[in-house]
């Protein structure tokens, strides 16, 4: 345990803390701020998918970038780096007065975020023994997603420009504690060797490390079609399930990601306890399915209700941890920064061809029946992408994946 609770995983679960602070940030304020700089209406949605697209851009962007650093430099600079960047890009975010700002800012931050998760999980997986290395990723995630609630806590207390400029301070005040962390006995043993590292393009020269680089994304499609969808905008699906009271993005955000801290906690646990990551996933997946199947089914209920279904929507997704760490255990180490950065961003990033299809179906079907048939294929595509990656529980990762 006090290995599990040492200081790489403390500085990376309250890195990720920050993360998901600033990255659930605008959902939350998303109408109060674009109302802020003077739009209405309509472009409060048109306008919103535009901008959290661009900061899905930017994490896609920064998700390659860091990734390849890390494998390159080392797991620590890319945390440094990317904390630094999307610290600078909140502060500014705090003072946008356009939707050109705004959107530049946002993809910015996005860049900046896609290198904290990746770095953290690399790290821990690499200094924690396999038998435990399940407890740290858990623990990272669990205290990470709680950065939700703190989120939606300051947004009401305050107006949306001094959300993100805390969200700014909080990122620079981490760099501190930073400085103590050590780098990877793992990375530090291959920069002495003659070894390709975090090249990109291998991941694509070889149908293994493609399929198995492919599947580690897809098995997250559910979530971010759960966040970057039902949730992001659950007022508007609350109007037309003619949900009784108001419901603002606001406590859907934070009523979800406490329902994630449960889930994370949950699958980190059960996947120690099975000995088995695949087994965990797939539970959680059905999970989903029946949350999102309650989610549709709640017309005319009160908000609280709606809150507790958005809450169990969380726990369906909560095996975040537990897919990150498949995505880190499916590679050798002179990949592993570079896939475990890219796989939880590329999954963000496929929030972009969601919400896109998501806007096509529901002009065709409907908000409702357009909604379900986008998370119906995001389901479906994770479980058969589950079914081909290989179990990785007691895997070793003290290897190196050979391409020229």
């Amino acid at each position: 345990m006090r290995q599990v609770l040492g200081l790489p995983v403390i500085v990376a679960a309250l890195g990720y803390f920050v993360d998901i602070y600033d990255l659930v940030l605008f959902s939350i304020v998303r109408v109060p701020s674009l109302k802020g700089i003077g739009l209405s209406g309509q472009e409060l949605i048109d306008k919103g998918v535009f901008l959290l697209n661009m900061q899905m851009a930017g994490m896609l962007l920064g998700g390659i970038l860091w990734g390849v650093l890390g494998d390159r430099k080392g797991r620590l600079k890319i945390m440094f780096g990317s904390i630094f960047i999307y610290s600078v890009a909140n502060l500014a975010n705090g003072m946008a007065n356009s939707i050109e700002a705004y959107a530049f800012l946002r993809f910015m931050a996005g860049v900046g975020l896609a290198g904290e998760l990746g770095a953290g999980i690399t790290l821990v997986s690499e200094v924690l023994h396999r038998s435990i290395r399940g407890y740290g990723t858990m623990i990272v995630a669990t205290v990470g997603v709680s950065g939700a609630i703190l989120a939606n806590f300051v947004a009401k207390q305050f107006d949306w420009r001094t959300a993100f400029v805390i969200g700014g301070i909080l990122g620079l005040l981490l760099l501190l504690l930073r400085v103590s962390v050590a780098e990877s006995g793992m990375f530090k043993g291959m920069e002495s060797k003659e070894v390709a590292k975090g090249n990109f393009l291998a991941l694509f020269t070889s149908r293994d490390r493609f399929g198995r680089f492919m599947n580690s994304i897809l098995i997250g499609l559910p979530s971010w079609f759960v966040v970057g969808v039902l949730i992001t905008f659950s007022p508007e699906f609350a109007k037309a399930l003619a949900v009784q009271g108001t419901v603002n993005a606001g406590n859907a955000v934070m009523y979800c990601y406490m329902g994630l801290v449960a889930g994370d906690l949950v699958s980190g646990l059960l996947s120690q306890l099975l000995k088995s990551r695949k087994k965990v996933v797939l539970l959680f997946l059905l999970l989903t399915v029946a949350a999102v199947a309650g989610y549709f089914s709640a017309t005319g209920v009160t908000a609280g209700s709606f809150y507790l279904i958005c809450g169990l929507l969380g726990f369906g997704i909560g095996y975040w941890a537990i897919f990150v760490t498949v995505a880190a255990e499916q590679f050798g180490t002179n990949l592993r920064a570079t896939v475990a950065t890219t796989v939880p961003n590329f999954v963000r990033g496929m929030t972009i061809p969601i919400t896109m299809l998501f806007q096509s179906a529901r002009k065709v079907l409907g908000l409702e029946m357009g909604a379900l048939a986008v998370g119906a294929l995001c389901l479906v595509i994770a479980l058969i992408s589950l079914s081909l990656l290989q179990e990785t529980f007691h895997k070793d990762l003290d290897y190196f994946e050979e391409y020229l």
